[in-house]
């Protein structure tokens, strides 16, 4: 397996958990999809509902919290328009509704850079950038711009959101550990969810057309 994560970290990768490795290394040619299923806490800030409320319909980001919220992520890889990408598709039960969080992340292998097109159709572009610390795995975020069509309109400091991801995976309770938090310099914390979970694969000879994005006919500006 050799994954879009494992050609940004170069030999940081080997630094990676073996259980991270594998769940990041998932490759386009690899037949398989990796379905992790646990529990989250999930919190969010007040300043951020306005905005909150208007993601869901692009499968983005979603108003509602709660403790211990039935959690399910499912992570293939596949190609795109000559690009490595990898889908991750993340799924939140309330009870009586169910939200999404969809990535699709791309390597840019000319400028040798990662990118997340987020929510459905891609709306939002960000540069990532990830890193090894003590086996887990950290993205951060870059660069931000909306998405119209082919164009990329970049999104100033002010509008742009701070995204950092940490996944781990415990040998004590043989779990993965994620915390994500979405932060904004003007409205503060965003986002936030943390919990545990499990994975499997699964065998997939071909990737669904509702996990691959309706196409990349180009990439935000260097």
């Amino acid at each position: 397996m050799t994954g879009v994560y494992e050609h940004a970290l170069g030999d940081a990768a080997d630094d990676l958990h073996p259980r991270v490795r594998e769940r990041y290394g998932i490759g386009p040619d690899d037949g398989v999809a990796c379905v992790g299923r646990g529990r989250m806490d999930i919190d969010n800030g007040t300043l951020a509902l306005p905005a909150l409320y208007a993601m869901p319909a692009r499968d983005l980001l979603f108003p509602e919290t709660g403790t211990d919220v039935p959690f399910t992520v499912t992570t293939v890889g596949y190609r795109i328009d000559g690009y490595e990408a990898l889908t991750t598709r993340r799924t939140f039960d309330f009870g009586d509704r169910q939200r999404r969080f969809d990535s699709v992340t791309v390597r840019d292998h000319e400028n040798e850079r990662l990118l997340d097109f987020l929510g459905r159709g891609g709306l939002i572009a960000s540069e990532l950038r990830p890193r090894v610390e003590d086996g887990a795995l950290v993205v951060g975020g870059g660069r931000q711009w909306t998405r119209l069509g082919s164009r990329y309109l970049g999104l100033p400091g002010p509008l742009a959101a701070d995204v950092e991801v940490r996944d781990r995976y415990d040998e004590g309770d043989e779990r993965f550990h994620v915390t994500a938090t979405v932060t904004n310099p003007l409205t503060g914390r965003i986002l936030r969810y943390r919990g545990t979970f499990t994975q499997e694969f699964e065998d997939w000879e071909t990737v669904p057309e509702e996990y691959r994005p309706t196409g990349l006919t180009s990439l935000p500006p260097r």
